[in-house]
């Protein structure tokens, strides 16, 4: 296991703040008489969630081979996020590295903390370069570094994760949004040798379920309980826990939504082939394409006319749109506006 002392990089007043706990959720009771929380009595929904997610815990602990203590639930991974940098970067001295380009939340919540964002430059194959990862960690003193693979918005998964977790002093938090489309293996088996690992996965993407705003953190106890302790007390809404336990009792769910998407993203790869304003279609593990065209901005402007709504990437790369999986329906009506776009 890699040595790490996980307080030397909490922020001091971090290590000293107290969580707010609910009474509730941390105790047992048979027939209680609810008059602590100033809830009103009426109503379908008229009692807090959980601040705890016991059972939602409880039931990724088993599915993933963790304990419940390992895992996180936030309002969506960007909470988690969020929460991630406030834990560990003192504001407007500590800095984040991240890969450029890649999910710019990582960056934004490292500004709104005050804290730098020092973008590594992927390669032309948007690969990370071992030895300028190398260069500015021995260069500059970096509390975490967020690896999103796949990446968003390339698609490719990122190779050789491990040597990264390896060459690094801070934490390192290993985005999975994507996971599930790219048949790799996740980071959560890294956990009990690398305890500076945060692994976040969504139940927004391949789940189906983006309007509930469910996310988990897996990680060490000890970054768990900070988490926790940081945490709005009711961040995730009882509806939302209720909705991903139903989920998870369906075993076929995830894997019919799965094979879906990668049938669809043949399908799509295939005729993207025979579109003349293609230039390149980008590898990919995700439920999306990046795609460079020979005019970029005139495809984007030509397929929101026809109100196909893709995500422009330029200027941050070239002439190129990045474009989610849709039904067979969806993706029709895409490569039909796209043929019609003369190069």
């Amino acid at each position: 296991m890699k040595k790490f002392n996980i307080n030397s990089l909490v922020r001091e007043n971090i290590l000293k703040l107290q969580p707010y706990i609910s009474f509730r959720d941390h105790n047992e009771f048979n027939a209680p008489v609810l008059l602590d929380a100033n809830e009103c009595p009426f109503g379908e929904f008229n009692r807090y969630p959980d601040s705890s997610q016991k059972k939602l815990k409880n039931k990724l602990a088993s599915l993933k081979n963790l304990s419940p203590a390992q895992i996180a639930i936030g309002n969506g991974s960007d909470e988690l996020i969020d929460l991630t940098i406030k834990i560990f970067c003192e504001p407007k001295k500590d800095a984040i590295l991240m890969m450029n380009p890649s999910f710019a939340m990582y960056g934004f919540y490292a500004a709104v903390n005050e804290n730098e964002v020092i973008k590594l430059d992927l390669d032309e194959n948007f690969e990370i370069v071992k030895d300028d990862f190398l260069k500015v960690t021995q260069e500059r003193q970096i509390k975490i570094f967020f690896l999103c693979s796949p990446n968003n918005p390339t698609g490719n998964s990122v190779e050789d994760i491990e040597f990264f977790i390896q060459n690094f002093e801070g934490i390192v938090v290993i985005d999975e949004a994507y996971i599930e489309f790219s048949g790799k293996k996740s980071g959560i088996e890294w956990l009990a040798q690398y305890p500076n690992v945060i692994v976040l996965q969504t139940f927004s993407k391949a789940w189906g379920t983006a309007g509930a705003r469910v996310g988990t953190a897996y990680a060490s106890e000890e970054i768990i309980r900070f988490i926790n302790t940081v945490k709005a007390p009711y961040n995730v809404n009882s509806l939302s826990q209720e909705l991903i336990l139903n989920l998870l009792e369906d075993e076929n769910k995830l894997k019919e939504n799965v094979e879906n998407v990668l049938k669809e993203r043949e399908w799509l790869k295939e005729e993207f082939k025979k579109i003349d304003c293609i230039e390149k279609v980008f590898p990919t593990d995700a439920n999306f394409f990046l795609i460079k065209m020979k005019d970029g901005q005139k495809v984007y402007e030509k397929m929101l006319e026809e109100e196909v709504l893709t995500s422009q990437r330029a200027p941050a790369i070239p002439n190129c749109i990045r474009i989610n999986v849709g039904t067979r329906e969806e993706n029709e009506k895409l490569v039909n506006v796209l043929k019609g776009i003369e190069s």
